[in-house]
């Protein structure tokens, strides 16, 4: 069996490097002001309205429809499903891999989904499969990090290459529908190195010129994986180059705080939360009341609890009664964060291994 042949998640997951690092808050500081002359507006990816700057990020192991839906209810204004390789999504038609992956419902529109590869002509056949999913923007995926991808010239290897990266722009552009819009997402860079920049300039207007909507902008290169901080004055340098074009910032947006501040500091039409987002949904209604001028506040444990129990019917319509509790493991450890007694928490969220163990540690640390 061919690597090809795997798991959509086998080749492209890479969850140690998606948690939140140690000593990252999950909340707002309380000194938290919001400039008098901001305000947080809307804007159109395409002919998709996005009502609120502060959107989910596509996230590979996390973004499924369950979490997706979650997002939605609690204020995410817009949200992407996890990155989809090409080929599996050719191959997928039916059966429990299509549920997963190519799921959408009509209350979590508008709703893009993520595509990557390597071969030029892999990208339409999977693009227009996706569109007719229902998936209301397609976003191609230029930045991913992780070393497996890299290896098979997919995700941030492409920032070294414009002229393929400009061909898979412009065939996927070519194939789609007119009212689909096409977006891309990208890092500063391969590397620091003047070369990675002249590429990156060279793919960011050559995408808009072939039609992308919007660009998200990861303010970390490729090679700094999830090292060091997000260079957020550089997202203000391409903001600035941009104009009018629609650009999304991305990197180091823990809390709802962390998201209007890159709003404000950088310029940027709108920002992506991707691991503030898991096990903290919460963040996107924080944030509108924040930007409201309102305080943003701490979910009870008792919404805490309504929440992950939601969470966890959904993952069963999804992925089954057998596979659910493996699956929701990992948001149950990651959402410890917001529990006063996060340590104890985790360390029992680490112990589960079926449905009746998750559920008994949700009943006792989230009665209140």
């Amino acid at each position: 069996m061919s690597n090809w042949d795997r798991s959509n998640s086998e080749l492209i997951t890479d969850q140690d490097s998606l948690t939140v690092p140690a000593g990252e808050t999950t909340q707002p500081s309380s000194a938290f002001v919001l400039p008098p002359s901001f305000q947080a507006h809307g804007f159109h990816i395409g002919n998709v309205a996005i009502d609120f700057p502060v959107v989910q990020a596509a996230l590979s192991g996390y973004s499924d429809w369950p979490m997706r839906v979650i997002a939605r209810r609690l204020g995410a204004a817009y949200t992407l499903g996890e990155v989809l390789l090409d080929k599996f999504i050719v191959q997928v038609s039916k059966g429990s891999k299509a549920r997963r992956y190519i799921r959408t419902s009509n209350e979590e529109h508008p709703v893009g989904a993520q595509l990557m590869g390597a071969d030029p002509e892999g990208f339409p056949p999977a693009a227009l499969k996706l569109a007719e999913a229902g998936f209301d923007i397609i976003d191609l995926n230029f930045g991913c990090p992780v070393k497996k991808v890299l290896g098979r010239c997919c995700g941030g290897f492409l920032l070294s290459t414009p002229r393929a990266a400009l061909e898979i722009v412009g065939r996927v552009r070519d194939v789609l529908p007119p009212h689909i819009p096409l977006t891309v997402k990208m890092r500063r860079g391969l590397d620091d190195s003047q070369e990675s920049l002249d590429n990156f300039f060279a793919i960011f207007d050559g995408a808009f010129r072939l039609g992308a909507a919007a660009i998200t902008v990861h303010g970390r290169t490729v090679r700094q994986r999830y090292d060091g901080p997000s260079t957020w004055n550089f997202l203000r340098e391409v903001k600035q180059h941009a104009g009018s074009r629609i650009i999304l910032g991305s990197g180091d947006l823990f809390t709802a705080e962390d998201c209007l501040n890159m709003l404000i500091q950088t310029g940027v039409d709108g920002v992506t939360a991707a691991r503030g987002a898991i096990g903290n949904p919460w963040i996107f209604r924080q944030a509108r009341a924040l930007a409201a001028g309102q305080p943003a506040e701490h979910p009870s444990l008792a919404e805490q609890r309504e929440v992950m129990l939601e969470h966890y019917r959904l993952a069963e319509v999804t992925y089954g009664h057998h596979r659910t509790s493996a699956h929701m493991r990992k948001f149950g450890i990651l959402g410890s964060r917001m529990h006063p007694r996060m340590k104890e928490v985790r360390e029992d969220f680490v112990a589960v291994k079926t449905r009746d163990q998750w559920h008994a540690v949700v009943e006792k640390w989230y009665c209140g």
